[in-house]
């Protein structure tokens, strides 16, 4: 048995005779790390023990070992990781800057699925024959996602997207070249005035953080409810209510899903709705919460605004069939005022795209956009499209002349005017 195995296993036995537990007591857990580590040092003077070579390196495995994420914690560690999967136990990925790159870490199946479990042990949740899917969430908010054989062909897939919140402001989203100062201004005096906004983009670029930035622009007297499938959003105000949704039991009963969050959401008193991901049926009580005059901001999947105003009129199709588009696009209209949409560029870095406002008018099956910034040369400048509800930016104190542009601001009056 190596120097590490010997460490590794006489901390694991002092750990179950002093009743630790080492996802609650990590302090304890170092300590006690520390004192095997300095016992086993004076065990090789007389024995025939090999010596550790890299004593801090043997603490960090040990450590990792029992009270981490074992030869993964170093990559959760690692601030230059942003995601991590397992295709295999022998294939072990990371992304840096989103860039792919296959490592050298060499995992066993039974190492996968202990790892697995002791990740789901904090979330509560499972993974198993009858439930082969699972989303969960790290102590650190890094995001869980496993899927197991049948589903898979062979092996368990693992994948934990970090939560690595780059930004926390939508100035430091100017900061970071994610988004000009124009559009900045622009997008904190909508958010104060109430306007509903959704994040659109692709996946990894960036749209909770851009959600998350905005909603540290709203009001802080404004009372938040949040509704997600895991854990994401961080609103930094007082008065916040979050909640995720809920997997079914052993018998199949008690879950909880998107819909459902979203219509408990309307009876406690919200100010501001936030929903993380709009991926199917929920579409339909989210815009019908908006359209109450509730208002909103979610993120949800798409290449462009313009095809994120076309699946905002789909996705509440599923909802069933007495659902139409008669009545979902002129709602979609009325009910949507800005699209943001994020993309992710070869280099790996997160840029704004384009800003594009909903006026509320609609033709047919066809919604009415208007864009606000787009970018042109690699940058985002300024377009000659308007915002609707102009009134809105008055009462919040914000002048689009200032925010827009005054022969912007002209168009608009004439237009509000007839």
């Amino acid at each position: 048995m190596d120097s590490f195995a010997v460490v590794e296993r006489d901390v694991r036995e002092l750990v179950r005779r002093r009743g630790l537990d080492p996802t609650t007591d990590a302090a304890s857990v170092r300590r006690l790390v520390d004192e095997v580590i300095a016992e086993y040092d004076e065990r090789t003077l007389t024995s025939t023990l090999p010596p550790l070579v890299d004593r801090r390196e043997v603490a960090r495995s040990v450590y990792d070992a029992v009270a981490g994420f074992g030869p993964l914690q170093a990559y959760l560690d690692d601030s230059s990781v942003e995601e991590i999967w397992v295709n295999e136990p022998g294939r072990v990925f990371v992304a840096r800057r989103g860039t792919s790159e296959l490592t050298t870490t060499i995992l066993t199946a039974g190492e996968v699925r202990d790892l697995v479990e002791r990740m789901l042990k904090a979330s509560g949740r499972r993974v198993d024959l009858s439930q082969p899917f699972v989303d969960a969430m790290l102590p650190d908010g890094s995001r869980l996602h496993v899927v197991i054989p049948d589903i898979t062909r062979q092996h368990w897939a693992v994948n934990i997207r970090k939560f690595v919140l780059t930004a926390h402001s939508l100035d430091e989203l100017v900061a970071l070249g994610t988004l000009t100062a124009a559009a900045s201004r622009f997008l904190e005096a909508a958010v104060a005035a109430g306007l509903n906004i959704i994040v659109a983009g692709g996946t990894q670029a960036g749209k909770t953080t851009v959600l998350n930035c905005l909603a540290a622009s709203i009001p802080p007297k404004e009372r938040v409810v949040t509704c997600e499938e895991v854990f994401e959003l961080r609103v930094p105000l007082p008065d916040v209510v979050s909640m995720q949704t809920r997997q079914p039991n052993l018998e199949g009963s008690g879950e909880i899903r998107l819909r459902r969050l979203v219509k408990e959401a309307l009876r406690m008193r919200p100010d501001r709705l936030l929903v993380g991901e709009v991926r199917q049926e929920e579409c339909l009580d989210l815009l019908v919460a908006l359209n109450s005059g509730l208002p909103g901001m979610c993120t949800l999947h798409a290449n462009s605004a313009r095809e994120a105003v076309t699946k905002l009129c789909t996705l509440p199709l599923l909802a069933g069939e007495n659902v139409t588009h008669s009545f979902v696009v002129p709602t979609v209209a009325s009910c949507v005022d800005l699209l943001v949409h994020v993309a992710r560029t070869s280099t790996g870095h997160r840029r704004v795209t384009e800003i594009v406002a909903v006026p509320g008018r609609a033709e047919g099956d066809v919604i009415e956009t208007a864009d606000i910034f787009l970018t042109r040369d690699g940058q985002l400048t300024r377009a000659d499209g308007w915002p609707p509800h102009v009134e809105r930016f008055e009462r919040a104190g914000h002048d689009l002349t200032t925010l827009l542009g005054r022969d912007h601001v002209d168009l608009v009056t004439r237009a509000v005017m007839g």
